[in-house]
């Protein structure tokens, strides 16, 4: 099992962790610090029992919000979830009919004076061939 020396508020702690869990004990280690400087900068020198207690306290109260706010996205998420599975589960929605007029009314009105006008020249031709 590994010693690791730690530093908390300028002093120095031996520690043991497992194998390979060094880089975590030095990340916590360092969180604690950093609390420790701040009550080091406010109140100044303090017993370590007391300094270690106070900058515990305030790490757990920090943890305490991110725990809050974890469990605010937790249930946010979970309603999201909800209102997707409603949405899975609703039937689609009801097409909506177009109607599309495959000839344009301005083409039955062409063809119908096309169609006038063949009629026409068809009538003078029979007339002229009559006569």
């Amino acid at each position: 099992m590994p010693e690791v020396t730690i530093m908390i508020g300028g002093r120095g702690f031996e520690v043991s962790c497992q194998e390979g869990e060094e880089s975590y004990l030095h990340s916590a280690a360092k969180m604690l610090d950093d609390e420790a400087q701040v009550l080091s900068d406010q109140i100044g020198r303090m017993p370590e029992a007391r300094m270690l207690l106070m900058a515990g306290l305030m790490l757990a109260d920090k943890t305490a919000a991110v725990e809050d706010r974890i469990k605010e996205v937790e249930a946010e998420l979970a309603e999201r979830m909800q209102e997707l599975e409603a949405l899975k589960n609703a039937p689609p929605p009801e097409p909506e009919r177009i109607e599309i007029p495959i000839v344009p009314p301005q083409v039955n009105e062409s063809l119908a004076e096309l169609a006038a006008r063949t009629e026409a020249l068809a009538q003078q031709i029979e007339e002229q061939a009559a006569g």
